[in-house]
């Protein structure tokens, strides 16, 4: 009888054993893994592709060429986000943002896109801009006068010499209901991401 009493106890214990391991595989099985939470930016080409983002192919940008770009975020943050697309113009001396402090560049905005994007939704819209005069000052070229999207914006701080490595940079900028502003990049829960690019370019002059 006591034999009998140690088989029971041992199979009692086998089964309460086995039954954790079923329910816990069974709610991994069942239970959805947490989703990451980010942000996708990017710039197309003219095409609507990843090519083709200087007309012929030329980075040297004239005063009154037109350059077409598509801009373009999507919301894979799980819930309904407000959105803001910096566009800065900068050279290379001005700093890009900083991923590691989550800094954003401080060079002057030109333009700013905002939106309200639904969980999953692509946004996506036109980028068009000519430089529509520049000043030159001992070899420096400032694009003074810009054209996007049929919209004048003035420049009087960023310039180059020759004209060269002159870039746009985009940041992705988000609501954020904790500060409750909104902010370089977004929060997921405790981590803080930031997300831009950029483009370079030369501002020139017909026969230079």
């Amino acid at each position: 009888m006591a034999r009998l009493s140690e088989d029971l106890k041992r199979a009692v214990t086998i089964f309460i054993s086995a039954t954790i391991v079923f329910s816990t595989l069974a709610y991994v099985a069942v239970t959805p893994r947490p989703r990451e939470q980010f942000f996708q930016i990017y710039v197309l080409g003219e095409t609507g592709k990843a090519e083709r983002y200087y007309p012929d192919g030329n980075p040297n940008i004239l005063v009154g060429r037109v350059v077409r770009w598509y801009l373009g975020t999507t919301n894979f943050m799980g819930s309904v986000q407000y959105v803001v697309i910096k566009a800065k113009l900068g050279n290379s001396t001005i700093k890009a943002p900083d991923d590691v402090n989550r800094v954003p560049s401080p060079a002057p905005v030109l333009l700013e896109f905002k939106k309200v994007v639904l969980s999953n939704e692509t946004w996506e819209f036109p980028f068009v801009w000519e430089i529509r005069e520049i000043n030159v000052d001992d070899g420096v070229i400032y694009p003074t006068v810009f054209e996007i999207n049929g919209m004048v914006f003035r420049n009087s701080q960023v310039g180059a010499l020759k004209g060269h490595n002159l870039r746009i940079v985009f940041e992705l900028w988000s609501f954020d209901p904790e500060s409750d502003r909104v902010m370089f990049g977004w929060r997921t829960g405790v981590e803080r991401r930031v997300a831009w690019l950029q483009i370079w370019f030369n501002a020139t002059i017909a026969g230079t």
